[in-house]
């Protein structure tokens, strides 16, 4: 029974292909839009990549990486670091409440749209 279903379909595929062949057409429409893959997206790639490791002291290592990656940077622990430091820290990741709100400033203009509606289209 098993052989049988596979030499039907072995005979299935051959008959499409030369039915492919004969015609010369293409079920897949090959065109710039198939073409454009950003990146592939595997559970794991097969071989190990060039990485800038910056440490937290601002030091960097050459290493292999599972991913293609240019540049990997390790976070910093807040509780080694001085309070200076960890409040410059929290007014960069929160820019909004450290710096003053400026004021708009206003300015005096003495545009008349009369002035240049004779340049408009009349209707």
């Amino acid at each position: 029974m098993w052989t049988a279903n596979v030499s039907l379909l072995r005979c299935l595929h051959r008959t499409l292909l030369r039915g492919r062949a004969a015609h010369h057409t293409s079920a897949v429409q090959l065109n710039s839009n198939r073409a454009s893959i950003g990146r592939c997206n595997r559970a794991k790639y097969e071989r190990l990549y060039p990485l800038l490791l910056v440490r937290p002291d601002g030091s960097t290592v050459n290493v292999r990486y599972k991913e293609p990656k240019k540049i990997l940077t390790m976070p910093v622990d807040i509780a080694t670091l001085s309070e200076e430091e960890r409040r410059a820290r929290s007014r960069k990741r929160d820019p909004k409440k450290g710096a003053a709100q400026h004021e708009k400033d206003e300015f005096e203009d003495d545009f008349k749209v009369d002035d240049y509606s004779k340049f408009w289209k009349g209707g």
